[in-house]
């Protein structure tokens, strides 16, 4: 399974929040930190905001912050929220599905149950089990994003690609 770059950038905003509770943070530096776009974090942020997982603030010394505890920001839910849909292969959508074999293959169920149990486990996470990480996640948020990746050939990433 794959999650949409929007997922992606969703966690990691949050996460990146959540290691910054002190203080608003900028779409910029968030964008900075990982190295990817502004414009498509924009849109996340935007999300996130509509969800009531982000607050923010416009303006000059604006910003944004979590407006929830890390604690109570659960990875599966939030998951769900942000990938605009979960249909793995096409037969999972009755409206476009042309698969001839779908009443017979069989292969969607596993599916469907391997899906499941992906979102169980992502259900078992909320982000205070991440932030925790915190201090070994802010030496790599703050070191320019060229450093980063040659210090860490292993987290070396093409500009937005997933993690």
């Amino acid at each position: 399974m794959q999650l949409t770059q929007f997922s992606d950038y969703a966690m990691r905003t949050v996460l990146y929040l959540g290691c910054r509770p002190e203080r608003l943070v900028s779409v910029d530096e968030i964008s900075r930190a990982y190295g990817i776009s502004r414009h498509h974090l924009v849109r996340v942020v935007q999300s996130l905001t509509e969800l009531g997982v982000v607050t923010a603030q416009r303006g000059r010394g604006g910003g944004m912050r979590l407006s929830k505890k890390p604690s109570e920001i659960n990875v599966g839910w939030l998951i769900r929220q942000t990938e605009p849909h979960f249909h793995l292969v096409e037969c999972f959508d009755p409206e476009t599905n042309t698969c001839p074999i779908a009443p017979a293959c069989g292969l969607k169920g596993a599916i469907q149950r391997a899906q499941q149990a992906f979102l169980a486990v992502l259900d078992e996470y909320t982000l205070d089990q991440f932030v925790k990480r915190k201090a070994d996640l802010l030496p790599l948020l703050d070191a320019p994003t060229v450093m980063r990746s040659s210090a860490y050939p292993g987290c070396a990433r093409l500009k937005g690609e997933p993690l």
